[in-house]
């Protein structure tokens, strides 16, 4: 058991170590790319989106392995592992603390990472979309990094005392059929935001605050926005089952920290329009984005610190 423990944990750093160098690496040379209009380079750019994919889902595969196997030598495991939780909830456990949650964060931003670059992969000569893709491997590295380095994800530990860890999830988190739905897509929500973050950063750069950057966009916003929706609503209705306090909200801060960036998200759909038919509102529209991507940030750690 300590054995195969070990080896998720070099499993598990190794993966989070490709992510962040191929993060780092790929944002590097796009962006020098970018700048100097090499064509043959920004060719190879795919290379690192599917090298990001596949350390995102190395490390989630390994701590999920570690969860379904009881490894307690690692300290995540012991955190929100239990010998009594079934193993489908056992799994779910993964996202029920701020480590797995950031590991969820990078396996879903590689997702869109990928998807982004196959969407674009013919357009990446563009200097819009190729500053897109350095801010999203510039935003994933930072997530390998906080993987990796603060917040220790496969970090190992002595043996378990039975007495007083490997506990499982606070209460709440466990045996209820919506951990399973509910934390997954309101991240679909909140990192799918990343995406027309990142275009609004190269509009910036670029100078093109037009509205040639709002047809890269909308889509990816429509869709992040109504993951956010479902998720709300999904976690509400858990939250009105679970917490019992007379409502759907509460005063349940997860609930109220995802409502703040579909709030700012809804305000940004609603003026794309205006500046799409008549040219205004370019800096709102802008600032909506930038203040969105930076409450899905706040939202999951200050829900997830514990």
């Amino acid at each position: 058991m300590l054995a195969a423990a070990s080896l998720n944990a070099v499993l598990g750093n190794t993966a989070l170590i490709l992510g962040m160098v191929g993060s780092l690496f790929g944002a590097l040379v796009i962006g020098m790319a970018v700048r100097t209009g090499n064509r043959a380079v920004l060719r190879t750019a795919p290379r690192y989106a599917w090298l990001i994919l596949g350390a995102g889902i190395a490390a989630f595969a390994v701590m999920a392995r570690a969860l379904i196997n009881r490894d307690w030598a690692l300290s995540y495991v012991q955190q929100v592992g239990s010998t009594s939780t079934p193993p489908l909830y056992n799994v779910t456990a993964l996202w029920s603390a701020l480590e797995g949650s950031i590991l969820l964060w990078i396996l879903v931003l590689a997702g869109y990472i990928a998807a982004v670059m196959r969407k674009y992969r013919r357009r990446l000569e563009d200097p819009l979309v190729g500053w897109a893709m350095v801010v999203m491997f510039a935003v994933s590295a930072f997530f390998f990094f906080l993987a990796f380095g603060p917040t220790e994800v496969f970090k190992t530990a002595g043996s378990p005392d039975f007495s007083r860890c490997c506990l499982g999830p606070v209460p709440l988190l466990q045996n209820h059929v919506l951990v399973l739905f509910h934390p997954p897509i309101l991240y679909l929500g909140f990192v799918g935001f990343t995406v027309p973050f990142a275009f609004a950063i190269a509009a910036l750069i670029t100078g093109r605050v037009g509205e040639g950057w709002l047809v890269d966009t909308r889509r990816w916003a429509l869709f992040a926005w109504g993951f956010l929706t479902l998720g709300i609503i999904l976690g509400g209705w858990w939250s009105y089952e679970v917490l019992g306090w007379g409502g759907a909200w509460g005063w349940d801060p997860v609930e109220n920290a995802s409502l703040l960036p579909w709030l700012t998200g809804t305000a940004y759909i609603h003026p794309v329009m205006v500046q799409e038919r008549r040219g205004m509102l370019r800096v709102w529209n802008i600032s909506l984005l930038v203040a969105t991507f930076a409450l899905t940030i706040l939202g999951t750690f200050l829900t997830r610190r514990a």
